[in-house]
C-alpha cells in the first residue's frame, strides 16, 4: 500500500519532520512510492541525501535498514552469511545422530552420500545470518532500505544490485530465489566518487540534490535551530554561501552550516564578527589550505554578510 496520497502530501509530511523538501524532491519520493522504483540520489556530501532516507522512515513509521557501502564490499557482507560456528556447534551436539545416519554404510562414498541427503538441515534459515539486503527482502512489513554511498563500492557489487532492484528478489544457492514479501522503498545515495552505470540508472528514478539557495538554507537553519537569533542565522548563511563560491578543495555542506550555527549559539553569539568567524572557521572547513584561502578574504566576506543581514 502506498505511503503518500500525492506530491503535496509527501512535501507536507517531510516538512513536518523538519526536512525542507522542494517540489522536485517531493515528486521523486511520491513517484518512487507509487511505482515501487528506487531513487538514486546524487550530489555533494552533506546536502541531505542520507537524511532523506531517515526522514522517510520516520514519516512512514517504517524500519530503516541501512547498508553502508565501501571498497571491498561483496555479496556475502551485503546479503547473507552462513553461521559456521553455529553449524559446527550443532554438528557436535548431534554427533550421535550423525553416527546413526552413517551406520552400516558399506563405503566412504556411501557414508558421504547419506550425509549429503541431510545437508538441508544445516543449510536452512536456522543458520542463515541475514545482512541488510536480505533483511529488507524478508521483512514481513514494508521497510525503507538505504544503500548509502553506493559509488564507494566496486562496479562488480553494483552489478549484483541489478537483480535486487529489477525484481526485488535475490538468489541463495542453498535456498533458491527469495522474493520480497513487501517491496521496500529504496534510496541509493552517491557522492559522485565514480560514475554509476547506465544499467543501474535505468532501474532508478534520478534525483540530484545540490547545495541549497541562501533562502532555503536559511529556512533549514531556522527550522533546525528555532532558538537562534535571526541576525546570526542570516549572517551564518551569507558567509557560508560566499565561502562556497571560493576555489576550495571541499566546500562546506549544509550539515556543517548547522554545526557552525549550533556552536555559535553555544558560544552565546548574537551576531557574527570577523574575530569570531576566524576562531570557529574550522567547523565548516576541513582542510588547512581551504582555511588559509578563506582567511585571506574573510574580512570582506563577513562585512558583506553583516550588511546583507
Amino acid at each position: 500500500m502506498p505511503f503518500f496520497r500525492s506530491v503535496e502530501d509527501a512535501e507536507a509530511r517531510l516538512g513536518a519532520a523538519k526536512y525542507i523538501a522542494d517540489r522536485r524532491i517531493a515528486t521523486a519520493v511520491y513517484l518512487a512510492d507509487q511505482l515501487e522504483k528506487p531513487i538514486l540520489v546524487e550530489g555533494p556530501a552533506g546536502v541531505g541525501k542520507t537524511e532523506l532516507a531517515k526522514t522517510l522512515a520516520y514519516v512512514t513509521g517504517c524500519e530503516l535498514i541501512r547498508m553502508q557501502c565501501y571498497e571491498g564490499l561483496d555479496e556475502a557482507k551485503a546479503l547473507y552469511e552462513w553461521e559456521y560456528p553455529k553449524q559446527l556447534l550443532y554438528t557436535q551436539i548431534l554427533r550421535d545422530k550423525i553416527g546413526e545416519v552413517v551406520a552400516g554404510a558399506g563405503s566412504l562414498s556411501e557414508a558421504v552420500e547419506r550425509l549429503a541427503v541431510q545437508e538441508d538441515a544445516f543449510f536452512s534459515e536456522r543458520f542463515l545470518l541475514a545482512r541488510p539486503l536480505l533483511q529488507a527482502i524478508r521483512s514481513p512489513k514494508r521497510t525503507v532500505l538505504l544503500i548509502d554511498e553506493v559509488d564507494r563500492a566496486e562496479a562488480e557489487f553494483e552489478a549484483f544490485l541489478l537483480e535486487l532492484l529489477s525484481d526485488f528478489q535475490v538468489s541463495v544457492p542453498e535456498l533458491g530465489t527469495l522474493r520480497a514479501r513487501e517491496v521496500p522503498l529504496v534510496i541509493l545515495t552517491s557522492n559522485n566518487a565514480r560514475e554509476m552505470t547506465d544499467a543501474l540508472k535505468r532501474r532508478c528514478l534520478h534525483l540530484h540534490i545540490d547545495f541549497p539557495t541562501a533562502e532555503r538554507e536559511l529556512e533549514i537553519v531556522r527550522q533546525r535551530l528555532p532558538g537562534i537569533a535571526a541576525k546570526l542565522s542570516a549572517q551564518v548563511v551569507a558567509v557560508v554561501q560566499a565561502v562556497r563560491a571560493l576555489d576550495l578543495k571541499k566546500r562546506p555542506s549544509v550539515s556543517e552550516t548547522l554545526d557552525w550555527a549550533r556552536a555559535l549559539v553555544v558560544l552565546n553569539a548574537g551576531e557574527l564578527d570577523e574575530a569570531l568567524a576566524r576562531e570557529t572557521l574550522n567547523l565548516i572547513l576541513k582542510y588547512e589550505g581551504d582555511v588559509e584561502r578563506t582567511e585571506e578574504k574573510l574580512g570582506e566576506i563577513v562585512t558583506a554578510a553583516r550588511a546583507k543581514a
